[in-house]
């Protein structure tokens, strides 16, 4: 359970008073009784790309906490400067050194980022275009893996769901 008072700042960036919590909207936020400042905790925005080859998909090992040494689909999170789609692809190339063509939107999924960072994942479907397989950045590894043979422990809930639901829509084509 992710506690709000976890990722509060403890004194308000604006004018240094302590930080109180307050409802606002059925929701507590933190607030300077002060200023009135409200900080906002939404989630982070991440964006993560599906691409197969055959049926194998892509898949990353983490070089760095959290999950080091577990594998994950290519995923990072959105810059300020960015829009989604850019993330992906930009994500893409800097963990797997493949340049990425977005071919629709997969599912989104919100979850948690170890240990309590809440985060909103925005899945597409990819395809290649160039580039060659490499780690890169915060990739220890790469390659891609037949869906009932994976290289490790898959880190996050939310790409389990991922790969799951490309599972369940591989059989429900094989039963047509």
């Amino acid at each position: 359970m992710i506690k709000i008072e976890d990722h509060a700042h403890k004194f308000c960036p604006h004018c240094t008073t302590p930080m109180q919590l307050f409802t606002d909207n059925g929701m507590p936020r933190p607030h300077c009784p002060a200023c009135g400042y409200i900080q906002y905790l939404n989630p982070a925005p991440a964006a993560a790309v599906i691409l197969l080859r055959e049926n194998r998909i892509c898949l990353v090992k983490r070089k760095y906490p959290p999950k080091t040494g577990q594998w994950t689909i290519p995923a990072g999170f959105m810059e300020f400067d960015e829009d989604i789609e850019t993330t992906a692809v930009r994500e893409v190339k800097e963990e797997t050194g493949l340049d990425v063509r977005l071919t629709g939107l997969f599912a989104v999924h919100t979850g948690i980022l170890p240990p309590n960072h809440p985060i909103l994942l925005v899945v597409f479907r990819g395809e290649e275009i160039g580039g060659e397989i490499q780690a890169n950045d915060d990739a220890d590894e790469v390659g891609f893996y037949d869906l009932d043979d994976l290289p490790g422990v898959i880190a996050f809930a939310t790409h389990r769901k991922v790969i799951a639901a490309i599972r369940q829509e591989w059989e429900e084509y094989e039963d047509t």
